[in-house]
């Protein structure tokens, strides 16, 4: 076994595992311990949160952060900020997610983020469209442009709940009962743009 495999090992059983009712922080503010992606060039920790991207150069592709754990029934809560011009810059949260083996894509659902996206249920890579979406006058009142957001995302059997800044965006109801109900946690920077976006506060029930 290589020594970045040993690493990665070592990481993912420093986190306990989860039991129903417990909150449990996914970034400790400091390290990447129970995550995997591209450290080298996409991301990093400054001032005690995840970043990716950049402001002086465009992101060549979507790149993602993901926990090495998956999650099933669960509410998730994280704090971001996005930078970059507004109708450009994207990025997003993954949930009930997985890798697509030998590329740098996600499949699964998305908390969507810029754009005309904020709050908006997007599934990524698999039916590539959004499943349901606030109204765009309720965005305008809810939406901190540059600076930092809440998203808490709550998922339970086929009913996947976002709000965003203590605002109910989406009450969707899954149909499909193929689509997965647990998957890794995924924090994605949007390519094609120049844009910066920070993450940090992540924290995660296992709902009962």
């Amino acid at each position: 076994m290589s020594q970045s495999r040993i690493l990665t090992l070592l990481l993912w059983l420093a986190f306990p595992a989860l039991t129903s009712g417990q909150t449990l922080k996914l970034f400790d503010g400091k390290t990447l311990a129970g995550w995997e992606g591209d450290t080298r060039h996409t991301w990093r920790i400054e001032d005690g949160a995840i970043v990716g991207g950049s402001l002086d150069k465009t992101v060549p592709r979507n790149e993602f952060l993901c926990t090495l754990k998956s999650y099933g029934d669960f509410e998730l809560k994280v704090k971001f900020k996005l930078l970059g011009d507004r109708k450009s810059v994207n990025a997003g949260i993954q949930f009930r997610t997985r890798r697509i083996p030998k590329h740098h894509e996600v499949s699964g659902y998305q908390a969507d983020i810029g754009q005309h996206y904020w709050g908006a249920l997007y599934d990524e890579s698999r039916r590539n469209r959004v499943l349901a979406a606030p109204d765009k006058k309720l965005l305008e009142k809810i939406v901190k442009h540059g600076q930092w957001n809440d998203y808490v995302i709550r998922a339970e059997g086929p009913r996947i709940r976002l709000s965003l800044n203590g605002t109910l965006t989406v009450d969707f109801t899954e149909k499909d009962a193929k689509i997965e109900r647990t998957g890794i946690i995924g924090l994605q920077m949007h390519g094609g743009a120049k844009a910066k976006v920070y993450y940090k506060d992540i924290t995660i029930e296992v709902l009962k």
